[in-house]
């Protein structure tokens, strides 16, 4: 028998064509296979854009919202006071308008606008003694206006002040400044109420003086009717406005004190929270003394 050269079968061997011999059952290789066992023993791939970011990549900080200095303004207390201000501009203002009104019509002739010798009936006599007594009455209500501006002028500043330094926390101002707005309150609540009655009492002792009768019956012969010696619309003004804001400033008393209370529990809290911390830090640095102690 022939058998195969065996050249042809080693140049088969070397060409890479290997075939099973007889008696060989194994399987053929399979080349997926071990190309997915060679997959899955990589590390898997993330694309770009599920790439961490870089460790000194640069972070925009976070800024956290505070209260602004107008949201501290405008609380109650706050509004409260700016209220007051207002008010104290409004007594000022009826309190000049009060002298002007009631200083009589041969006093505003200098005024513009205002001709003394064709819009006057007064003639003569008359109107010397008019002017007299215009002079005489607005020297008797002088110190009610002087008074009145000075005092509401005062208190509107003072307020504006409070108003303004609240632009901060209650927690972060001052103790004083605190206490200063309360003690400021409470005292000009008590002393408007007596400041209107003592304007008020000024006003009727003026008006019932003969100067003043003497000059309602003049105005009242020449038809100026509504020049009398009553209480007029804007000392009632001055009155009104005064109490309001008195009332304002007891209203900001009670503000301010419940302020004061909740400061003071929030730094008793904040102290408490202190010292627990540090007996926290503290201790465990103790504790192993102690253990060894024991141990020993």
């Amino acid at each position: 028998m022939s058998q195969p050269p065996r050249s042809n079968r080693g140049h088969r061997e070397r060409n890479g064509d290997h075939r099973p011999r007889n008696g060989d059952h194994r399987p053929p290789r399979d080349d997926r296979q071990s190309s997915s066992d060679r997959s899955s023993s990589r590390p898997p791939y993330y694309p770009r854009e599920a790439d961490p970011a870089p460790k000194y990549s640069r972070e925009v900080p976070r800024v956290e919202q505070s209260n602004s200095s107008c949201t501290n303004i405008c609380s109650r207390r706050g509004i409260v006071l700016i209220c007051a201000v207002l008010t104290n501009a409004l007594v000022l203002i009826c309190v000049v308008a009060a002298q002007m009104v009631m200083s009589g019509i041969t006093s505003m002739g200098g005024l513009g606008g205002f001709n003394i010798n064709t819009n006057l009936n007064l003639q003569g006599t008359e109107l010397q003694k008019a002017r007299d007594l215009d002079m005489q009455y607005s020297q008797m209500r002088a110190p009610g206006i002087y008074g009145g501006i000075s005092f509401s002028l005062t208190f509107g500043v003072i307020s504006l002040l409070f108003v303004v330094a609240g632009n901060k926390p209650p927690h972060l101002m001052s103790q004083k400044l605190l206490l200063g707005a309360l003690v400021f309150q409470a005292v000009g609540a008590v002393v408007y109420v007596v400041a209107v009655g003592l304007y008020l009492h000024f006003v009727i002792s003026v008006n019932s003086t003969d100067v003043c009768k003497q000059r309602e019956r003049i105005y009242f012969r020449n038809g100026y009717t509504w020049m009398n010696c009553d209480v007029g619309g804007a000392d009632a003004a001055v009155a009104l406005f005064g109490l309001i804001t008195a009332i304002l400033y007891t209203a900001g008393t009670v503000l301010t004190v419940k302020t004061v209370r909740q400061v003071r529990g929030y730094l008793k809290e904040q102290k408490r929270r202190r010292m627990a911390k540090q007996q926290a830090r503290s201790s465990p640095h103790r504790d192993p003394l102690t253990a060894e102690t024991v141990s020993v």
